[in-house]
């Protein structure tokens, strides 16, 4: 590491050397209300500067909308980046309002081939189900990602959102090389049998949402108070009425934290998730999003940051006493399977 530069670590066993921290770029084409493209292209490009290699985005998102931006970048650094993206959320024609779980093979074998095009890639570095239908068997939906890597379209499989049985199973069929899956002071539901999981098997773990969705940043209080119409954490439990109250409340021991080693509550949520990989023995690697190149440049420094025990102390009870799920259908995390 030199200079301003992250760290490195490899995703797992079996996966790609990246930094240890990376950028979801979700938010640039989706679900955070309006975003500048220009100021987005510019993060991307600071986010390299700084040493992040892994770019997470999703055929869902923006409704490939998401992809499509991306493409330019990759083209510019593809040497340089490794690219993940995700399939499963299927938008019917009829309704793209909705979603459809898909993991049966015809389904990946078209998603992959979209995913291809829109990125402008020969191939995808990190390729993750999305989330999980329980009525295909996972030993069916990773064979058809195998296939995938067989072919040399993808390099290295990621599953997201599954159970600790669910990835010794996927294990079984094909390396895994990163499970992603919430993770932060507020979402520490993983810990009881994911994250045993992906240390005894090698795998990975890509914490997506490590700030909170921005709540644990103070980047808003309540979401149907501060955020616009078409944000979609307005529909998130935790998020509104007297959850956001009680939770906005939960905050202040992450102020005290920051205040104490002179950085932003960010910082320390940031910091707090990367010591998991200390903590649990295995590699973590969050995927904080931001539309912004001083906030990437915040977020990165945050890997530099060790917090102390008292420090963790404070931290530790957070977890327990959120009100409100991480989403209004818990049926397709792996919480809901547990």
């Amino acid at each position: 590491m030199t200079g301003d530069r992250i760290a490195t670590t490899r995703l797992g066993e079996t996966g790609p050397e990246v930094g240890v921290q990376g950028l979801g770029c979700m938010g640039m084409s989706f679900a955070y209300g309006p975003s500048d493209a220009g100021e987005s292209r510019a993060t991307l490009e600071r986010a390299l500067e700084l040493g992040v290699t892994l770019y997470d985005t999703a055929d869902v998102y923006g409704a490939g909308e998401n992809e499509r931006f991306l493409a330019p970048f990759l083209a510019a650094h593809r040497d340089e980046v490794v690219i993940a993206t995700k399939f499963a959320m299927a938008i019917p024609r009829e309704d793209v309002t909705r979603r459809i779980i898909r993991n049966d093979p015809p389904y990946i074998r078209d998603a992959v081939e979209a995913s291809l095009k829109r990125l402008g890639v020969d191939v995808i570095d990190l390729y993750y189900m999305h989330r999980r239908n329980v009525e295909v068997p996972i030993e069916e939906s990773v064979g058809a990602m195998a296939e995938l890597v067989r072919a040399g379209k993808v390099k290295h499989l990621g599953l997201s959102e599954v159970t600790g049985d669910e990835l010794r199973a996927a294990q079984a069929v094909h390396p895994v090389a990163a499970v992603q899956s919430e993770w932060s002071l507020f979402s520490r539901d993983i810990e009881a049998g994911v994250v045993p999981a992906a240390r005894e098997l090698g795998v990975a773990l890509v914490p997506y949402s490590p700030l909170g969705r921005g709540f644990l940043s103070g980047s808003f209080a309540d979401a149907d108070k501060d955020l616009t119409a078409d944000d979609f954490r307005r529909g998130m439990p935790r998020f509104t009425g007297d959850n956001a109250t009680a939770n906005a409340s939960l905050l202040e021991p992450v102020r005290a934290v920051a205040e104490a080693h002179g950085v932003s509550p960010a910082q320390v949520a940031l910091a707090w998730v990367q010591q998991r990989a200390e903590v649990h023995g295995l590699p973590v690697v969050p995927i904080p999003g931001t539309r912004k190149p001083g906030r990437v440049a915040e977020n990165a420094a945050a890997t530099r940051i060790v917090l102390g025990e008292e420090d963790l102390a404070l931290l530790e009870p957070l977890a327990a006493r959120v009100a409100g799920d991480r989403y209004a259908d818990m049926t397709f995390t792996s919480a809901g399977r547990e």
